[in-house]
């Protein structure tokens, strides 16, 4: 016969109290990993994440403290871990075999549950903890005080955990199977630890075993990623129609080309076109002082180092993971003339001295969209402090829709450099009643100086990109009144309208 039913001691009930609440913020925020490559990450997105995880809290502690006094709450931690780490562990093969559908509603339905059954139950495991150690009434504040106090610091240290030291040196897949994993352990020990047994024992055993099988399904799991960086899935194809071209895909997207063996050779429109402002705008063969925000697979800087032997090109890329494969996979060879750092743009831009460089490139992305700290009027002032009097900034802009953001951001450009251009496909930059527009990538020139756009549009036409310019009256009428953004009010994620299809094409 198995020994009766033990109670839960003091330190058993913190560890399982801290325990469950860190979970429940690793899921949180590893989640928004697993979903930016189908969603974004984007603002709505990390909403999206943070409620359903909110919700699943309020409905584990509500329910958790019903069951509590309904069943003997011994009985019942040990389930709640196990069934959360089986689905914890599971929650890599769901969402991205869900992800690779390509059906929105079905990923966010998958994404909820993913989310809910987990953070539910961990949640519930607090008020069935108490109810165990809660003793006489005259203690009740105190017993009820203490563990909330323990699962919030444990949601703290879950947060920082995951944000600082998890995802920047493990797969997101292997987080959330460990995590699973240590689940169904702890599910184990509270089995035998309160219900001494071998039927018991055995039981939770179960959880284990289904544990190893989803760690095996999120390994094989449809990723698509050379790496899991600390910002992306990021991967490396090869061009099927030229030997030495390769893509840098990230979050399933294409973000850059590279040609290993010719750095002139610009596949993309958009960079075509930033080719062609610099190449118009400054004597042929001159070296510059350029500075990139953002580096992706460092096509610009690599061209600006051949067609401009000297140029001193300075890259901002937050993500190093990406830097990583670039040099493994691209080909990247740092040196002279192209100075890598991993750090934050708007950061690095404030450190860089006044009138400093020739030439500001920004080519920075979050999701889709520009990163909206380095898309404000602040962040424009802090470019004009840098360039030098007859320099020059050139930005990667996308949107699609009614263009609100890139109208918003050309305004935003024009409150702090005198002369504004935009360059883009003619259906793109129409103005008038029968304006059309299908959206993708627009490229934005701004300089104190006059800008000199006949060239561009002539090296524009004998190029392959398609692509026209639009300034001066032309432009005010297409930017049609749009807001500054600034700091205190930038709603980029609002305005901007993200392409129809999620994962298919390139957005760069």
């Amino acid at each position: 016969m198995s020994a009766g039913p033990r109670q839960l001691g003091p330190r058993a009930a913190v560890a399982l109290v801290f325990g469950s609440s860190a979970a429940v913020l690793v899921v949180e925020l590893v989640a928004l990993r697993l979903l930016a490559p189908y969603l974004g990450l984007t603002l709505e997105t990390n909403t999206l994440v943070i409620g359903i995880a909110l919700a699943a809290i309020a409905l584990g502690s509500w329910a958790g403290g019903r069951l509590a006094d309904v069943v003997d709450p011994r009985r019942t931690i040990a389930p709640a871990l196990a069934v959360s780490g089986v689905a914890t562990a599971l929650t890599p093969f769901v969402v991205r075999g869900v992800g690779a559908s390509g059906d929105p509603l079905l990923l966010m339905t998958a994404a909820a549950v993913s989310i809910i059954v987990p953070g539910a139950l961990l949640s519930a495991v607090t008020p069935m903890v108490t109810k165990l150690r809660l003793t006489d009434l005259a203690s009740t504040g105190t017993v009820v005080g203490r563990l909330s106090g323990i699962g919030t610091a444990g949601s703290i240290v879950g947060t920082v955990l995951t944000g600082f030291v998890l995802v920047s040196r493990v797969p997101v897949s292997w987080i959330l199977v460990g995590l699973g994993v240590a689940l169904a352990v702890a599910a184990l020990a509270v089995q035998v630890g309160l219900r001494v047994g071998r039927r018991g024992a055995v039981a939770s055993g179960v959880p284990l075993l289904l544990v190893a099988g989803g760690g095996l399904a999120a390994t094989v799991a449809p990723g698509g990623c050379d790496a899991e960086t600390t910002y992306h899935c990021a991967s490396v194809e090869t061009d099927p129609e030229r030997e030495s071209g390769r893509i840098l895909v990230l979050d399933g997207l294409r973000h850059s080309y590279v040609d290993l063996e010719d750095p002139t050779h610009l596949e993309f429109a958009y960079v075509q076109a930033m080719a062609a402002v610099v190449d118009t705008a400054y004597p042929s063969g001159e070296a510059l002082r350029a500075y990139h925000l953002g580096g992706g697979g460092l096509t610009l800087p690599r061209y600006l180092d051949h067609v401009r032997p000297g140029t001193d090109s300075l890259v901002s890329e937050i993500d190093g993971g990406v830097l990583a494969l670039d040099r493994e996979e691209l080909g990247l060879e740092t040196g002279d003339g192209i100075e890598v750092r991993v750090e934050d743009g708007r950061l690095a831009l404030a450190d860089l001295p006044d009138a400093s460089r020739d030439l500001v490139v920004g080519d920075a992305f979050g999701g889709v969209s520009v990163p909206w700290h380095l898309a404000t009027r602040e962040a424009i002032a802090e470019v004009r402090r840098v360039l030098t009097a007859d320099g020059t900034y050139v930005a990667n802009v996308i949107d699609h829709g009614d263009l609100a953001f890139v109208r918003a951001e050309v305004a935003t450009v024009a409150a702090e450099l005198r002369h504004v251009a935009v360059l883009g496909e003619p259906v793109d930059l129409a103005t008038g009643p029968d304006a059309a527009p299908d959206g993708g990538n627009f490229v934005v020139v701004a300089s104190d100086a006059p800008l000199d756009l006949a060239p561009v549009r002539a090296a524009l036409g004998e190029g392959d990109s398609g692509w026209t310019t639009l300034a001066g009256a032309d432009l005010e009428a297409w930017v049609d009144g749009a807001d500054v953004l600034t700091d205190d009010h930038a709603p980029v994620d609002q305005l901007l309208e993200p392409y129809a299809a999620p994962g298919s094409g390139s957005r760069r």
